[in-house]
């Protein structure tokens, strides 16, 4: 299993917790972002900067990913391709995307997407809390259970 990372919108505390995991577990986590980004010298995390454009993260991160790798990302149509590629998908909430839920979660959000269009102010996600970010570190925990020991 290797995990891919959204960069571009993922939190730096959901990062953090990647690259210990990465260390912890000696796993690839490879880290996908239009723009430069640090990340610690390890041989278990890198880095791919693609072009600035719309999806192109989005796009390499579906060309990449394999049958059983992790992809966290919490842009759901993101979410439904690599899902659809056999992929797993968890959002910096510590929320899986599944084939049960992410239909839903597509309808939802360009439901949303036409309300802001039409002049709705319809607001955004809160911050990141410290119960999010628990509950991303034991789901990743729990999926992770038994993955490169």
């Amino acid at each position: 299993m290797k995990i891919w990372v959204d960069a571009d919108a993922c939190p730096v505390v959901i990062k953090e917790i990647l690259f210990r995991v990465a260390e912890r577990k000696q796993m690839q986590v490879t880290l996908v972002a239009n723009h430069q980004m640090r990340i610690p010298p390890s041989k278990f995390i890198s880095f791919m900067q693609v072009p600035a454009g719309f999806d192109v993260a989005d796009n390499e991160i579906v060309k990449r990913v394999e049958k059983g790798d992790l992809v966290i990302t919490g842009d759901i149509p993101l979410a439904a391709e690599v899902i659809d590629e056999g992929a797993l998908a968890l959002n910096p909430r510590g929320e899986m995307y599944t084939s049960e839920n992410i239909k839903e979660r597509l309808r939802m959000r360009d439901f949303m997407e036409t309300m802001r269009s039409s002049g709705i102010d319809t607001g955004g996600p809160p911050p990141l809390s410290q119960k999010d970010r628990q509950n991303f570190a034991n789901h990743l925990d729990r999926l992770l259970q038994g993955q490169g020991e």
